[in-house]
């Protein structure tokens, strides 16, 4: 047996294309501090066939100073005239019974409720409420206590890594793991904290480095422009997408200029879908929907002219044609030598009984 078929026995393919990927809709603060509107971002959450839908939970007072200055993003979708953070947030928190009131509307609809807590106590909060896993944003990536009092909580951990590097991502680990969160509930979304982010900073490729570094499920948090990122994420192996959406690209707040409209969401979900479908099992064969084109596509040896009784097969005398039907091209050399032992036409479809022993 050659070296190549050798390989080939002793080859396993690789366990890729297994799962479903988690897509979760970032509706985060666009509601604007709407219930009702929080309540249309659901909807359109569930008409685009996304797993969950995701809000933001915080106090303004626990989660930033008065004098903290907005981002530039912040600056850059707000005509307000206020440049600090407190103000914004403050109109955006959503209070326990809006917590409420979402969660069973969601249940009502039939899609997983899903928030990022912000402190401590929201924290409390999202775990009194039964959420069935936690959220951890960029910016909280090297918050000690918040990282420890997530990890007790034992549940499912999803980790954004924007503006992180891989040291940054590894205490953030150790902090959860050694909390009480095993590594095997952990995924590490990479991500990029620039809203849109520019595509030159994507740095796609970091997501597989950090799949290889920590030996954990990996996706991708996006804020580019546009669906093709996150599907390329997905085709690279990423388990979980994340990707804002609004219902309206021009409406006053901070996020959703950034944010997917639902139509577009809804375009992204079907693209990932597909590509979950396409990556299969990594098994190289034959599909069932080729299998009928094998005989039609692929070649047989056939006879370059007429030859009688007797007559040598050389190369000279045999073509190779379709159908794929008698004996493969890939046996030219079991053939090569061989007599006939009937007469043949030009284009006649060689087989075996035709030779000699």
């Amino acid at each position: 047996m050659s070296q190549l078929l050798k390989n080939i026995k002793d080859y396993t393919p690789s366990p890729f294309g297994k799962g479903k990927v988690m897509i979760i809709a970032e509706a985060g603060v666009n509601h604007n501090g709407d219930i009702t509107l929080a309540k249309k971002l659901i909807d359109a959450a569930v008409d685009a066939g996304v797993d969950y839908v995701k809000f933001q939970t915080f106090k303004a007072e626990k989660l930033v100073s008065k004098s903290a200055k907005k981002a530039e993003y912040q600056e850059r979708n707000s005509s307000d005239g206020d440049d600090y953070q407190f103000n914004m947030l403050k109109k955006l928190e959503l209070d326990e019974k809006s917590h409420h009131e979402l969660i069973n509307y969601c249940a009502s609809k039939g899609i997983k409720f899903l928030s990022t807590a912000f402190d401590l106590e929201s924290i409390e909060l999202l775990d009194s409420l039964g959420i069935d896993l936690f959220k951890v944003p960029s910016g909280e990536i090297t918050n000690y206590p918040y990282l420890k009092k997530i990890g007790s909580k034992g549940k499912p951990v999803i980790i954004s890594t924007g503006m992180a590097d891989m040291k940054e991502i590894a205490e953030a680990l150790q902090v959860v793991t050694e909390a009480g969160t095993p590594l095997e509930k952990i995924t590490i979304l990479h991500c990029n904290t620039e809203y849109p982010t520019p595509m030159q900073d994507v740095n796609l490729l970091a997501m597989l480095n950090i799949q290889e570094a920590f030996n954990v499920q990996v996706g991708y948090s996006d804020h580019t422009l546009g669906i093709e990122i996150p599907v390329a994420a997905v085709a690279l192996g990423a388990v979980c997408i994340e990707k804002h959406f609004t219902l309206d690209k021009t409406m006053e707040g901070p996020d959703h200029k950034a944010s997917l409209e639902p139509q577009e969401l809804k375009a992204m979900v079907q693209a990932i879908r597909n590509i979950e479908k396409a990556l299969g099992d990594g098994e190289k064969k034959p599909s069932p929907s080729e299998a009928k084109n094998k005989e039609i596509a692929r070649k047989s040896i056939h006879l370059a002219l007429d030859l009688k009784a007797g007559a040598i097969l050389t190369e000279e005398n045999l073509i190779m044609k379709r159908p794929g039907n008698g004996i493969s091209p890939m046996q030219l050399p079991l053939v090569i030598g061989k007599k006939l032992k009937v007469d043949l036409k030009e284009d006649a479809l060689l087989e075996f009984k035709h030779l000699d022993e």
